[in-house]
């Protein structure tokens, strides 16, 4: 039983790739949750009854999952070590009101990994559509009594198996689905088994595949391993949300966000997930984003 107030789906949200994510489902009392393991595939169903979280799990890898899953909710973090102190009082604030957010971990890189490619530079819609299209083209139906049409996380040998029509089908590009290539051909050596458990090591590794770069990298760190500290660089929103929300300024770039998080050096990814839950939201001006369909370029 968790000695914190416990959200599962706020506590999951980070993995969830929109309401219709394949991989996370709510369903019948309980949230649903596909993922790899070193042992396979696995389906796990996490429900709160009477004030205690209670877990099924079913595949090849149900065992791994189920004791993994205090990890996703966050027992292995650490909020009570960090000290907003006095340098911002809507940090200070966020903090008081929101005691028991936790950064949970996975501790699968690749689960993380694929959507992140999938999500490079483009609009979140677009995005998680992708990723559903590729999770039915190549994903493994869940195993277990899942709700209908969940699937697991495309494994990396299948990926490369994928043919580029088929690719097209999805409407992947051309860029992201030569990331998705070369990142897949080394996807072994990027999981905490294969020595990466700390955010700096997985990092470097991840940087050294092809058009994967530091957004994608610290996007990957920030679910797989839960690291308190680690930013988004890059992204196409982030920067001005964490601007707006510590100096009230509409726009801000990538430089600035870093030299705002710095009071909070160590706990800085922890900082912007407190804006996120609860810090002003900056107004939006003109139109949105117009994706671009590829499957018919």
């Amino acid at each position: 039983m968790p000695d914190w107030p416990l959200d599962l789906l706020r506590a999951l949200s980070p993995h969830r790739r929109g309401a219709a994510d394949p991989t996370m489902q709510v369903a019948d009392g309980g949230l649903w949750r596909t993922t790899t393991t070193p042992d396979g595939p696995a389906t796990v169903r996490i429900t709160r009854v009477a004030g205690e979280v209670r877990i099924e799990a079913w595949g090849p890898g149900a065992g791994w999952a189920a004791t993994a899953v205090p990890g996703w909710l966050g027992a292995e973090d650490r909020p009570e070590e960090f000290r907003p102190g006095a340098t911002h009082p809507l940090v200070t604030e966020l903090h008081r009101t929101h005691p028991h957010l936790r950064l949970g971990r996975t501790g699968r890189t690749w689960d993380a990994l694929l959507p992140a490619v999938l999500e490079q530079k483009v609009t979140t819609a677009e995005a998680y559509r992708v990723f559903r299209e590729v999770c039915r083209l190549a994903g493994e139906p869940a195993p277990g009594p899942a709700p209908e049409g969940m699937r697991v996380v495309p494994s990396a040998r299948r990926l490369l198996e994928v043919t580029d029509w088929e690719w097209h089908r999805c409407g992947l590009d051309g860029a992201r689905r030569r990331a998705l290539r070369a990142v897949a051909g080394v996807a072994h050596r990027m999981e905490p088994e294969a020595g990466c458990q700390e955010s700096a090591e997985l990092q470097r590794r991840l940087r050294t595949v092809p058009g994967i770069g530091v957004w994608t990298a610290a996007e990957v760190v920030q679910r797989s391993l839960g690291c308190p500290d680690t930013v988004s660089v890059g992204d196409y929103h982030l920067k001005n949300t964490v601007g707006f929300a510590l100096t009230g300024r509409r726009n801000t770039d990538d430089e600035e966000m870093v030299a705002l998080l710095e009071p909070w050096r160590g706990h800085r990814q922890r900082v912007v997930r407190l804006i996120l839950a609860g810090g002003p939201r900056r107004p939006r001006r003109g139109p949105r984003f117009a994706p671009i369909d590829n499957r018919r370029i």
